[in-house]
């Protein structure tokens, strides 16, 4: 086989690969619509009538607290989720970001698979007084959420 003729062979390969990186861009997106979006609805506005939080240009701020970025990993639909923590931390690094870029710390730490695993292992015993807390104190330090 002569020299030309070897890259026709890497044609099939790419035209396999290439599709598969670009979806690979789109997953934590598409687990958002999979496994959020019932709830929190395709944009983050949740359904106050529901009791469910709006995290849309919010859900960034909890990350200024430790207790805060804790609580988006041991919130239940989060910690009992089917995805594993690597794409859990990877859905939730992109729904931080995409949901509130404005409201993202400068220093923004995202999560790793190691962090998502060891906040699992400890489930919270009262979600709805510690998201009370956690936005008590947000809102103590000057930011605006409900």
């Amino acid at each position: 086989m002569t020299a030309c003729r070897k890259p026709m062979l890497w044609l099939p390969l790419l035209a396999v690969l290439l599709p598969l990186a670009a979806l690979a861009g789109e997953r934590p997106r598409t687990n958002f619509l999979l496994h959020c979006s019932g709830c929190h609805q395709p944009d983050g506005s949740g359904s106050a009538q529901n009791g469910i939080p709006n995290m849309k240009d919010r859900v960034g701020h909890f990350l200024r607290l430790p207790e805060g970025r804790a609580f988006l990993v041991q919130v239940p639909g989060t910690a009992q989720s089917s995805l594993g923590d690597g794409e859990t931390a990877e859905l939730l690094n992109w729904m931080v970001v995409a949901l509130s870029p404005h409201a993202v710390p400068a220093n923004l730490l995202p999560y790793t698979r190691d962090e998502v695993a060891r906040l699992r292992a400890t489930p919270l015993n009262d979600v709805a007084a510690v998201r009370a807390s956690v936005v008590g104190r947000l809102q103590q330090m000057g930011y605006k959420i409900e």
